[in-house]
């Protein structure tokens, strides 16, 4: 009798505790409620899921968060073709807003026909493994070393490499999600409006004649652009034609035109940049041979 008695009271216990841990359950869950707009989930249905980071949030929920709290618009999503933003901004009753695309632009021209090697690499082949090792055997030191890190890591197919081992952008495919800024050991992508047409393919900072002695499309300070450009918009900074992009306003084609080795060029197109009539043409197709 005595065992009924204490089951029963144990029961009465548990019940009564379970029902006051319910009720504090419930009472926390009122006062710490945090509202979520359900629009957040309708949006981010309605992106592309590739959190990417293009739009400047770590993913595509932040992103959604963003548009629906005004404090972005659906074309910040470069990653969205034109559609998927009609539907959001339809979705919030918003603009779509306009911006202007980017892409990534690599400051390199010296693919393996015209910039020589000092020494031959044979280990991993990644151009971070590479970095580490020498700096990878090119003989300038800040160009391309055309291992492909940029190609693997693009996920919108826009990056391959062409015959010369060198990184080439499409720009109708590039998102400008700055994976290829950041997997790069040298630094030589950047993401930049496509306004920003006028572009040097060069990030060498040795003197002109070491320069032009290790790659022939290097920039070698001549200084010839800075001369033809509008005042202030093109200088030198460490042996390097340097563009200030704030004075875009002002760029024309002509800086391109008496450029010795073709290191500053002009974009027709976001996929077409051309070089000025006086750069040396260069028909060698084949690798260049180790420096002695």
């Amino acid at each position: 009798m005595q065992s009924w008695s204490n089951l029963a009271l144990a029961g009465g216990f548990m019940a009564a505790l379970g029902l006051t841990l319910a009720g504090l359950l419930a009472l926390a869950n009122r006062k710490l409620f945090v509202f979520e707009d359900p629009r957040i989930g309708e949006v981010e249905e309605l992106l592309p899921k590739s959190n990417c980071g293009a739009c400047g949030q770590p993913g595509c929920r932040g992103f959604a968060e963003k548009v629906v709290a005004g404090e972005a618009v659906p074309a910040q999503c470069t990653v969205s073709s034109p559609e998927q933003r009609r539907q959001i901004a339809d979705l919030l009753g918003v603009a779509a807003g306009e911006i202007e695309k980017k892409v990534a632009r690599l400051a390199c021209a010296g693919g393996q026909h015209v910039a020589f090697l000092r020494a031959r690499y044979a280990g991993l082949q990644t151009c971070r493994a590479a970095a580490v090792v020498g700096g990878g055997g090119k003989e300038c030191a800040w160009g391309c070393l055309g291992l492909g890190d940029c190609e693997a890591v693009c996920e919108f197919d826009a990056l391959h490499l062409d015959a010369h081992g060198l990184p080439v952008v499409d720009a109708d495919k590039c998102a400008a999600c700055n994976d290829c800024v950041e997997v790069c050991p040298k630094g030589l992508f950047s993401l930049e409006p496509v306004s920003h047409r006028l572009w040097v393919v060069c990030k060498n900072q040795a003197d002109g004649e070491t320069a032009e002695r290790s790659c022939e499309v290097a920039c070698t300070a001549c200084g010839k652009c800075v001369a033809d450009a509008p005042p202030g918009l093109i200088r030198l900074e460490g042996n390097l034609a340097t563009i200030r992009y704030e004075l875009n306003q002002w760029a024309t084609k002509g800086p391109i035109a008496r450029c010795p080795t073709g290191a500053i060029v002009w974009f027709e197109t976001p996929n077409r940049p051309v070089k000025g009539a006086a750069a040396k043409k260069i028909l060698r197709q084949e690798a260049l041979p180790l420096l002695q």
